[in-house]
């Protein structure tokens, strides 16, 4: 007895010690990036101050309010931004291509008549693969309590000034970089009444082919107390969809026996953003929410989420709804209406600066990996596979890096560099126990998201 007892005590440490060894083995690692440090700390509050400043003297931005005028409504707003835009462009020698995104839209719910709904939109191009894009957004329209309402005073200072605030503050810092890949910095139109300027925006890069691989819509980044009494500025919430909107039924099927489920692109994105934020952005922990919106809400990454692109909702912890949508007014002593007073310039800053060092990381860091597939069923092994890079981006790849976590766990654990090839076998990893995913990796070490195999995890759109 005490012999069996003997070698049961060996066996639990030596399993316990080949754990451990494989756990010191392959944990994350990464290479730390002095340049995102510094655009971490770039993104200015007064800047952003001004900005919102700015946005809220218009009065009212609803999508139905004046065109004409150059100090009131939609109209000044949007060529406002334009020209901010455009003055971006001057300081940075031309390196953004500013145009104006449009569509009449009409017989809808919140738009009766016809209406041109027209966002502004800034590209800054890609040095050696500017066919691959990321996208930062925000909203330039605001509204009262009556959505129909487009004369009333509705200044939208945090819904969403500080979204296209920080986007501009974006551009101006970003644009003092050159990347390989493509930056989108986007002020849309129409939320409010539909997610029109996502919606046209989306179908003209499906129309156009670009390789969009992340949507990061900024909704409300400036408010830090909530109606739930608590006031917080060093978290974030990162609002991502499961699986895909255009996922077949021969994909749903794969992906029951497969997993996947919490694996979709926009769900690897939300990781990768959060693994930003834990590495480059001081006193700020991101939240990452296994859902497309608020509940029974909704937002401007929706229609990318809708043709397939991945895209993820980034905003404040604590919304205080007393601030949202609502007349401006007071009652009983208590403040409703969304107004500057109560936006916080350094959280915007912050929050921004996540936005920022994302879009850098990405824009700098090949592509993400395609074709990536999985195999390994009742062996000991397990076998990744990926596409050859295309030409564009293969002078910036040093190599491919495979990572694998426990099923029950949020984030990647466990990670092994590969070199320049793509097939690689974790001998003595079984496939059963763990979900896989290869990133791509740049000359400097800088990494893309991290691709879960197949059709659930590809970003990719046909």
């Amino acid at each position: 007895m005490k012999k069996t007892a003997t070698m049961k005590a060996v066996a639990v440490l030596l399993s316990a010690t080949a754990a451990v060894s494989l756990n010191a083995q392959a944990d994350v690692t990464y290479a730390d990036q002095e340049k995102l440090h510094e655009i971490a700390t770039a993104p200015s509050a007064e800047r952003i101050e001004q900005d919102i400043e700015t946005l809220v003297s218009f009065g009212t931005r609803h999508t139905l309010s004046e065109t004409e005028s150059d100090t009131q409504g939609i109209g000044a707003a949007r060529r406002w931004i334009f020209e901010e835009f455009e003055r971006i462009s001057e300081a940075c020698g031309g390196c953004l291509e500013v145009y104006y995104s449009r569509d009449v839209i009409s017989d809808t719910p919140r738009i009766e008549d016809p209406a041109e709904v027209v966002s502004v939109v800034a590209i800054q191009r890609g040095t050696t693969d500017p066919d691959r894009y990321v996208m930062m957004s925000g909203d330039i329209d605001s509204r009262a309590s009556d959505v129909m309402d487009s004369t009333s005073d509705a200044p939208g200072a945090n819904d969403n000034a500080s979204g296209v605030a920080g986007t501009l503050e974006a551009a101006r810092v970003l644009s003092q970089h050159q990347f390989n890949g493509s930056i989108v910095y986007a002020a849309l139109a129409g939320e409010e009444q539909g997610l029109f300027g996502g919606q046209i925006l989306a179908q003209q890069a499906k129309d156009d082919g670009w390789l969009l691989h992340a949507v990061l819509n900024n909704d409300m980044i400036g408010n830090i107390s909530g109606i739930n009494g608590v006031t917080d500025n060093t978290t974030a919430r990162v609002f991502a969809e499961g699986t895909r909107m255009n996922e077949t039924a021969e994909e749903a099927r794969m992906r029951r026996f497969t997993g996947g489920e919490v694996d979709s692109p926009s769900r690897n994105l939300a990781r990768y953003i959060d693994w930003i934020a834990d590495r480059y952005i001081p006193n700020l922990d991101t939240m990452v929410v296994y859902r497309l919106d608020r509940f029974g809400r909704g937002g401007h990454h929706r229609p990318f989420n809708d043709l397939g692109y991945p895209g993820v909702r980034i905003m404040e912890t604590n919304e205080h709804y007393d601030r949202q949508h609502q007349d401006l007014r007071n009652e009983d002593g208590r403040h409703f209406g969304d107004t500057i007073e109560y936006v916080d310039f350094e959280y915007a800053a912050k929050l921004t600066a996540l936005n920022a060092v994302t879009l850098a990381s990405m824009a700098w860091a090949p592509a993400p990996p395609t074709g990536v597939e999985i195999s390994g069923a009742v062996s000991a092994n397990t076998t990744l596979k990926w596409d050859q890079p295309r030409s564009a981006e293969d002078a910036n790849i040093k190599g491919y890096k495979i990572y694998w976590r426990y099923t029950d766990q949020p984030q990647w654990q466990f990670s092994r560099e590969v070199g320049k090839v793509t097939e690689f076998t974790l001998e003595n990893v079984v496939i059963d126990n763990y979900f896989f995913g290869v990133a791509s990796v740049n000359n400097e070490g800088i990494e893309s998201p991290v691709v879960f195999p197949g059709a659930a995890g590809t970003f990719e759109i046909d």
